[in-house]
């Protein structure tokens, strides 16, 4: 039953079913409850708790016993949410309120009323998640938007449809630049117009404490009550109301059919916060009207209409009760808003809002920047703007703290003639933002230049697919990819390593149509966007035979990163250019390193991470470096690289482990343990790990890894209890040799004993699950006559294997041993385990050389080469060091020919004597 209105107060205090005290006398009847009383006082008169609990009890259950009851299965209806739900109806002035498991899960749940040929009028000035799911059911279910600007009823006359208009999305106030909707109006103009057509109000940035557009005519409201009606940030909801019978039984039944109600911890903690709503929203509210008088008094354009010149301020007064808790304001400079965010300390940078404690971002990099720049610049939507969204801290302290960020980006200065900080002066906003496009037409015109480790299992290959942990390590022998700015529209491969393949595309002539790019912040979905993939394979790759398979999944991986990370923007054309010193397809995790490659280039080149700007030398502040002394990649910048190599693994591979790129990019070692087997999944670094040297030899014998996977897998499942003793067994060494190589105490005559050992129990279980050949043996015997520990790598079956050298290892017998394996037709490479991750040379001119230095290339008799380590830094002669002026970066020459002209053995020199190199 919807409430009815107290007609004392016409839409202000709805008169709910929550019984009231009886009247001390005829003569003095009791008033309704105020609002703050209704969000404390949790009452249903339906649902008593038979023990009169003074809380909601949480019936954690899946299922219920008997037939015909009201509750029989969670998904459909759960006591907990019930009670949740019928709080939520009351202090929204509804009749009906759903609970589901986000705010973008509310507006999913809405959208799916809608049919194809359907329009849509919608807001200009949505959340980018908003924005980004109308984007989705626009090109997929074939539905009209019609973007306009709701602050003008008057705009969305010549939109609406009688028979085609389907429903209005509005948002008063709107996200993040706060302008006024005339809810009222809009729904009694649609209405007049086209009777059938939806009013749908995101009331997120208000909740109903301050805002309910169901008493001024809208269909539908919907928050994210993630925000304000939860207040903590502790868990994911989204809310659902409305009065109309028909719209409630469409909404139950795709909540019921999708499965996407909210769970019952859930909705006891969402409860429980609304239960203070009003408090918090009193609080912040007042502090957020102190802040924007604070920035509006300094000059800045604030959007908050709390302030007399808000536009719309006296719509917003007649259809709300309240300001908000959220303010928006410009600084005129890009740069300059960055540095404030970042040198806040109170305001925690996050993309939501609506917590008790206080956050500052910038929704163009941040919440809306999935909405691709010229659309933002067509709704005005600033690029500088700053959103701030007050908390309950003291209002001394925020204050405080954002005028010492404001002092430290140089926005505001201390004017001493009046004895107050006062905003700094145009033109010097300007001038930063001269120079950052400065800065930014430098980094367009930037060849970037990056590399990654191939790596080895020590321990637990075949065994790893059943659940034994795993133990791989990076080796020296790298991947190199070079992204060259091309002028022409173009973009352009070259794998020069998989038959010299090149090729290019116009960019424009790629299948934009089927992409839907992931936002910066955003995660890739589990499953690959097949849309894509299909479209890929048959308008961009289709001239690539069956032959060069290799070839084929190179350029799809590539091309899929390059579009998927494309914001809309813009289309860099550039030339990517990959190579090895590791043996392509030899099981040393090449693929996993061309993906981070590949990854690294993309998101470069779409500016999705940046790399640390140099420090002034008379700065003190801290440089993080790595384990041997190199400064460091950001951690977030490395965990970004790893998500996106590990989507262009799927496409490579399927279903990757994850093992070899995250090995490409974090070096080093770790152990590996897939998930559902009984013991404790995921990835963990193995901290202290020791330097090794090892040969890796190349039995140049194809392998089929599926094939070995499959094979394993039956005998298996024909010989049980054998193969099941041989995986406890592997277990037992990857546990044994885990706990050596982290153990700083063991002497190295011990641990390398000890790995040498292992190494051998190890392969002998292999050669028992049948993944080894003949070659591998042929390996082991060579180097058994130097008492040398050897097993495959790896699939097995082929492929590489690993002989551990030790220390004392004379140079003498080393030389013997490669030249006896070379002349058996194998290829060696003597290399050392457990060094960097991914590198970046550095793009800043005080870190390049000018041009680079030639060196002979170590090579043998025989003609085998020994790539060096992974490329150190060279000691850079003042004369060498380019001064860092403006045009600093045409002293050194393009890297391109001489990438893709060097030997291999030459590649790592000349690139190491470029610069400084930036690694994990």
């Amino acid at each position: 039953m919807a409430p009815s209105i107290d007609p004392r107060a016409p839409g202000k205090f709805p008169l709910h079913n929550l019984p009231t005290p009886e009247p001390e006398s005829p003569l003095r009847p009791r008033k309704p409850y105020r609002f703050s009383t209704l969000c404390a006082t949790v009452e249903n008169p339906d649902m008593k708790d038979q023990y009169g609990s003074s809380s909601v009890p949480i019936y954690q259950t899946a299922t219920f016993k008997g037939v015909g009851e009201k509750y029989d299965y969670s998904r459909s209806g759960n006591p907990t949410r019930s009670h949740l739900e019928h709080h939520i109806a009351k202090i929204s002035s509804a009749a009906h309120a759903f609970t589901v498991s986000s705010g973008m899960a509310a507006l999913d749940v809405i959208l799916r009323i809608l049919k194809p040929g359907d329009e849509i009028i919608a807001g200009d000035d949505l959340y980018g998640g908003t924005n980004r799911l109308l984007t989705y059911i626009r090109t997929h279910v074939g539905v009209t938007i019609h973007h306009v600007d709701t602050t003008n009823p008057e705009t969305l006359h010549p939109y609406i449809n009688s028979t085609k208009t389907a429903m209005v999305l509005l948002e008063s106030p709107t996200n993040p630049l706060l302008k006024i909707v005339d809810l009222a109006r809009i729904s009694r103009d649609v209405k007049e117009r086209a009777p059938n057509a939806i009013i749908v109000v995101d009331n997120t940035m208000m909740s109903p404490y301050l805002q309910r557009p169901l008493e001024h005519g809208a269909d539908i409201v919907y928050d994210s009550a993630t925000k304000y009606l939860s207040g903590h940030h502790d868990l994911m909801a989204g809310v659902v109301t409305c009065n109309r019978e028909d719209i409630a039984q469409k909404l139950a039944f795709t909540i019921n059919s999708v499965g996407n109600a909210l769970t019952p911890i859930d909705s006891f903690l969402l409860l429980r916060g609304i239960k203070t709503l009003a408090l918090r929203m009193d609080r912040q509210q007042a502090t957020t009207q102190m802040v924007a008088e604070y920035l509006y008094t300094l000059g800045f354009q604030v959007h908050y209409p709390g302030l007399p010149d808000h536009p719309g301020q006296e719509v917003h007064a007649r259809i709300a009760d309240g300001n908000g808790a959220v303010l928006s304001f410009e600084t005129g400079n890009k740069e300059l808003s960055e540095k404030i965010v970042a040198g806040t300390r109170l305001w925690g940078i996050s993309v939501s809002f609506g917590c008790v404690n206080s956050l500052i971002s910038m929704p163009c990099v941040m919440s809306h920047a999935s909405i691709d720049p010229a659309t933002r610049a067509a709704r005005g939507l600033p690029e500088d703007l700053i959103r701030l969204c007050v908390g309950i801290e003291d209002p001394h302290d925020l204050l405080d703290d954002l005028e010492h960020a404001l002092v430290d980006a140089g926005a505001i200065v201390l004017d001493v003639a009046q004895n107050k900080y006062v905003r700094v002066p145009d033109h010097a906003a300007l001038a930063l933002a001269a120079n950052k496009l400065r800065l930014e037409a430098a980094e367009q015109k930037q060849e970037w230049f990056i590399s990654a480790p191939g790596k080895i299992i020590l321990f637990g290959e075949h065994a790893v697919v059943h659940g034994v942990t795993a133990i791989a390590a990076s080796v020296d022998l790298r991947c190199y990819g070079l992204a060259t700015p091309r002028k022409d529209g173009k973009l352009s491969i070259r794998l020069l390593d998989i038959g010299n393949f090149t090729h290019e595309w116009d960019v424009q002539s790629l299948p934009w149509d089927a992409v839907t790019p992931i936002a910066p912040g955003d995660e890739h979905p589990e499953e690959l966007d097949y849309r894509l993939v299909v479209a890929l394979n048959e308008k961009a790759l289709h001239f690539i035979g069956d032959e060069n398979k290799a070839a084929h999944g190179a350029c799809l991986a590539f091309l899929y990163l390059y579009m998927i990370l494309n914001r809309n923007e813009e289309y860099p054309a550039f030339d990517f250019a990959a190579r090895s010193t590791l043996p392509v397809g030899a099981g040393l995790g090449s693929s996993a390193s061309y993906s981070v490659c590949a990854a690294t280039a993309s998101l470069l080149v779409h500016r999705r991470i940046t790399l640390p700007r140099p420090l002034p030398p008379s700065s003190t502040e801290h440089i993080h470096v790595s384990h041997q002394g190199r400064r460091a990649i950001a951690p977030q910048t490395a965990e970004e690289v790893n998500k996106w190599a590990f989507v262009a693994e799927k496409i490579l591979h399927g279903n990757p482990s994850g093992v070899d790129n995250s090995v490409a990019v974090f070096g080093g070692a770790l152990a590996y343990t897939r998930p559902g087997f009984g013991r404790k999944g995921g990835m963990e670094g193995i901290q202290g790990f020791k330097h090794f040297n090892f040969l890796l030899t190349n039995s140049k014998v194809p392998r089929d890894t599926k094939k070995l996977v499959a094979g394993v897998g039956a005998k298996k499942a024909k010989e049980p209890e054998l193969v099941n003793s041989i995986m406890e067994a592997i277990q037992t060494i990857s546990d044994e040799a885990r706990r050596a190589l982290a153990d700083p105490e063991l002497p190295r005559e011990s641990l390398l004993d000890a790995i040498s050992a292992l190494m051998n129990e190890n392969h002998q279980h292999l050669v028992t699950l049948g993944v080894s050949h003949p070659a591998l043996e042929s390996i082991r015997r060579t180097t058994q006559a130097h008492k040398l520990s050897t097993k495959l790598t790896g699939a097995g079956g082929g492929g590489c294997a690993v002989t551990l050298i030790p220390d004392e290892f004379e140079d003498s017998k080393q030389r013997d041993l490669i030249n006896a394996l070379i002349r058996e037709g194998f290829q060696p490479y003597l290399t050392s385990v457990g060094g960097s991750g991914l590198g970046i040379l550095s793009p800043y001119p005080e870190h390049r050389a000018l041009g680079s230095r030639s060196r002979r290339p170590t090579t043998d008799s025989l003609g085998q080469v020994t790539p060096p380590e992974t490329p150190t830094p060279s000691l850079l002669s003042s004369n060498e060091i380019v001064d860092g002026s403006a045009n600093s970066t045409d002293l050194y020459p393009p890297l391109h020919d001489t990438f893709v002209s060097s030997s291999v053995a030459e590649l790592p020199v000349w690139a190491g004597d470029l610069g400084r190199w930036l690694y994990v």
